[in-house]
């Protein structure tokens, strides 16, 4: 199968019989699980005793070879088989009159390359973009324009024509639209890099959730994540992100063009029942379990938590927001993007004292004080229902069992068997403070605005802050350190990572899109500016042709990609041809 070799153990050894069990280089202090009973020779070497089993091929394995009897460990063997491989495991004693056991690793067929497929939609997509680029440049052209003009809209050319003459149709004149120019004034006046890191985000986002092709990388981490490089686990987070900033300039316009406070916030609790309502019954991972019912219903989700999160940081901003833009003076004035809005960070402190208590003071039944683990094989077995910790227990005390999610990422590889949601409702208080980091960053465009050298530098140092706090928590380590880098519990040290990772993108695109103009943001721009219909339509439609088909071989890395890649593309197509109809659906 995909992600398996075969490997035939061959155990040469008169007696006793072998015990096979191996180890994931992915499972963090986990115990070796039992692959299989090899029996004895018999003393017949041309009769071997063998077994036969399926490997995985995702991460290097540990395996290791124990006597039946006393289990004694005779040879441990660490190696990265290869997809589709087969491998012999040849165990025998170096001579006849010694008891030294060598276990031998033999490739009878070599793996499959399964990284080939990725490297030709690479090229092909990269073969997409250069035909467009070279369209583009031909489209400079003055004849060529016009003659592209005139096929595709004759009438509208000839018009153009006759007016740049001086003699243009009063009818036309009369019924001219001007809704293309105020488009254009608004698009102008709007900063595209924050549709583009939104619209990135997404799309990415959507790949991962079809699948990315089953390939481990493009699935989120079993447990702790090594780094921010692994960037199916960042992307929510950068969603998160991207929302903060956008609250920032979006209540500032209007209250700048004379919305009263309490019209704002009607809006703001309207838009956050929504969009919890719309993750409850509409996105809901339940579905596929039986048909819904409150039984089964999972409280938590994306849309929950991003309406939650939504509501507390725009609520936040808008107390203590003010509709005048004139500058505060402030004693620092490296702080004074800052300082007239202490009340919001001795909020924000206080809301991340609260989750620190939780996390690590929370008694928690049969569980140490402070775990953060998996549960299930990890630690040695030592505590296998208590998974997620402080964060697992109150979402099962508060919302039960049933209504949080029943499949979380850690079953597979730590063997879990306790429901864990890793959008419950502990890790919503460092949501709140990623969307606050977010909303900074747009605090920071509209202090300096078209004050590219500033907005840059603040991002900048924004990221290095946040690094230097990540690095201090981790210890640079994956599970070393005081609080390690983890999604599933949306950890601070996860929060101030992404947050790191979440300003330098910000930064490349805002430089790129805004400042430079070297990139219009396309394609991921249309995506950004339609994000929750092409949300919430990749999830409703994730069944139906076209996004999804029948396969001629579900074992295959290849077909799964181009299954994933076109749903992906789409939806891309699909926000383009909405936003050149100026359809935008709003909550």
């Amino acid at each position: 199968r995909m992600d398996q070799a075969l490997l035939l153990v061959r155990n040469e050894l008169p007696a006793p019989g072998l015990r096979l069990a191996a180890r994931s280089g992915s499972c963090h202090q986990c115990l070796y699980q039992f692959l299989a009973f090899v029996p004895p020779s018999n003393g017949s070497l041309t009769k071997p005793g063998t077994a036969s089993v399926m490997v995985d091929t995702q991460h290097p394995l540990t395996l290791m070879l124990n006597s039946s009897v006393g289990d004694r460990e005779l040879c441990k063997i660490q190696y990265h088989f290869g997809e589709f491989g087969n491998y012999s495991l040849v165990v025998k004693t170096l001579t006849a009159n010694t008891e030294t056991v060598s276990c031998d690793l033999i490739i009878n067929e070599g793996p499959i390359n399964s990284y080939l497929p990725i490297l030709f939609a690479f090229l092909v997509y990269m073969g997409i973009l250069a035909v467009l680029i070279v369209g583009r440049l031909f489209m400079k052209i003055d004849p060529v324009r016009n003659w592209v003009y005139k096929k595709l809209n004759p009438r509208e050319t000839d018009r153009l024509i006759n007016s740049e003459l001086g003699s243009p149709n009063t009818t036309d004149s009369i019924n001219c639209d001007p809704a293309p120019h105020s488009w254009s004034t608004a698009s102008r006046q709007r900063l595209h890099s924050l549709d583009t890191f939104r619209g990135l985000s997404l799309v990415i986002m959507v790949f991962v959730n079809y699948g990315g092709g089953k390939y481990w990388f493009f699935k989120h981490e079993s447990w702790n994540d090594i780094s921010q490089l692994h960037f199916p686990s960042a992307l929510f987070s950068r969603f998160v992100f991207i929302m903060g900033t956008s609250i920032a300039l979006s209540l500032s316009s209007m209250l700048r063009w004379g919305s009263s406070k309490w019209k704002v916030l009607r809006k703001i609790l309207w838009r956050s029942f929504l969009l919890i309502l719309l993750g409850i019954i509409v996105v809901n991972p339940n579905y596929c379990l039986k048909p819904l019912s409150w039984d089964n219903l999972r409280i938590p989700g994306v849309l929950q938590r991003l309406g939650f999160t939504y509501l507390v940081v725009a609520a936040l901003e808008l107390l203590f927001t003010r509709a005048e833009s004139g500058t505060w003076e402030a004693p620092y004035p490296a702080l004074q993007d800052i300082l007239p809005y202490w009340p919001q960070w001795i909020f924000i402190l206080m809301l991340e004292v609260i989750w620190l208590c939780l996390t690590f003071l929370l008694p928690v039944p049969d569980c140490p004080s402070g775990y953060l683990g998996p549960g299930g094989i990890g630690d040695f077995g030592k505590y296998p229902n208590c998974t997620g910790g402080a964060a697992g227990y109150i979402d099962r005390l508060l919302l039960g069992e049933k209504h949080i999610y029943q499949h979380p990422s850690s079953s597979v590889t730590y063997q879990t068997t306790m429901p864990y949601d890793p959008e419950g409702i502990l890790g919503t208080i460092n949501s709140i403070v990623m969307a606050f980091l977010g909303l900074q960053a747009g605090k920071i465009t509209l202090f300096y605005k078209d004050q590219h050298k500033q907005i840059m530098s603040r991002f900048i140092v924004w990221s290095i802050l946040m690094g230097i706090i990540s690095a201090i928590l981790t210890k640079c380590s994956k599970e070393e350190g005081f609080i390690p880098i983890n999604k599933n519990l949306w950890s601070i040290s996860y929060v101030t990572t992404t947050g790191c990772f979440a300003f330098i993108l910000l930064l490349l695109i805002y430089y790129l899109v805004d400042v430079k103009k070297l990139w219009s943001g396309a394609p991921f721009v249309y995506p950004g500016m339609n994000s929750i219909l092409v949300y919430i339509g990749h999830e409703v439609f994730e069944n139906y042709f076209p996004f999804k088909w029948k396969m001629q071989d579900s074992q295959s890395h290849a077909e799964h990609l181009t299954q994933n890649l076109t749903a992906t593309t789409l939806w891309v197509l699909i926000s383009y041809l909405l936003y050149r109809r100026r359809i935008f659906w709003k909550i």
